[in-house]
């Protein structure tokens, strides 16, 4: 059985999103499909077959205060207006298609951070209730986030413990997969200053953060060399953006996000043949 691994990124996944709507041009779908903050958010609307879904979104809302900006701290403690954002936009402003959702019958995993212990934990996305606490928590980045109580415990982001989950995917007894990564070949992760702050802000709280906060650079580098391995043997398809077509986290030009999911349809487009053969 194949998967379909995301990463996340903040905006960066709009290239995720493009390569998924490729995926649904030409009646491509995975029947297991795991990843962490935006990147699973971007993959629901793949499941539920909504094309070009999380594109309008960014067009529309990305510039708009209630999304993001600094205001929302005073409403949710959140640089984003969780409300708006996993609340108003998919059950009012653009609906998403629940019902299509649910009648899909693969697996579909969404990578959280246990807050408490530090450790990587793997929801069903398909319990996703209507104020989407789940994909709130994956998409929890520490400080810009507060963390996301879900059943009595903290969640943050996937992405701090196991930002591209293809070992759980193995685990869970795939043995093809397609990977979408959102960060270019030359990429290398390196210990930020921001990761060292917010370990230090958040180390009395939740002291077992500290750790994979600091060491989250190694994990994630080991991670893609893995992936690279794989796809050395046959086993993995990796598609990603160029150092040119790569956009910033917080990218704000509505015409450069349209650029990257522009650049995820022409790549995936590219090796459709190939991602056929994972099936």
């Amino acid at each position: 059985m194949p998967s379909l691994i995301l990463e996340g990124g903040t905006f960066r996944p709009i290239f995720s999103a493009g390569v998924m709507d490729a995926l649904l041009d030409n009646n491509i779908t995975f029947p297991y499909c795991i990843g962490v903050s935006a990147g699973i958010t971007n993959g629901v609307s793949y499941l539920s077959k909504q094309y070009k879904r999380n594109l309008d979104i960014l067009e529309n809302y990305r510039l708009d205060k209630r999304y993001i900006g600094f205001r929302n701290f005073f409403k949710c403690k959140s640089l984003f207006g969780l409300d708006f954002v996993f609340d108003e936009i998919p059950n009012k402003l653009n609906p998403f298609d629940m019902e299509t959702f649910q009648k899909y019958e693969g697996t579909v995993l969404a990578g959280v951070t246990n807050a408490t212990t530090g450790k990587i934990e793997y929801f069903n996305a398909k319990d996703v209730d209507e104020k989407s606490l789940m994909l709130r928590a994956t998409c929890a980045i520490p400080i810009f986030f507060p963390a996301i109580e879900i059943n009595n415990d903290f969640y943050y982001d996937g992405g701090l413990c196991d930002p591209i989950p293809v070992k759980k995917a193995m685990e869970d007894g795939n043995k093809k997969h397609l990977i979408i990564l959102t960060r270019p070949k030359e990429y290398r992760k390196k210990l930020e200053k921001g990761n060292k702050i917010t370990a230090k802000l958040i180390k009395k709280r939740f002291p077992n953060l500290v750790e994979p906060l600091l060491t989250r650079h190694i994990h994630y580098n080991e991670t893609v060399r893995f992936c690279e391995d794989l796809e050395k043997q046959g086993k993995a398809i990796i598609i990603r953006p160029t150092a040119v077509q790569s956009i910033n986290s917080f990218e704000k030009g509505i015409i450069h996000l349209r650029q990257g999911w522009q650049d995820g349809y022409d790549a995936a487009t590219l090796k459709i043949n190939e991602i056929k053969k994972l099936f």
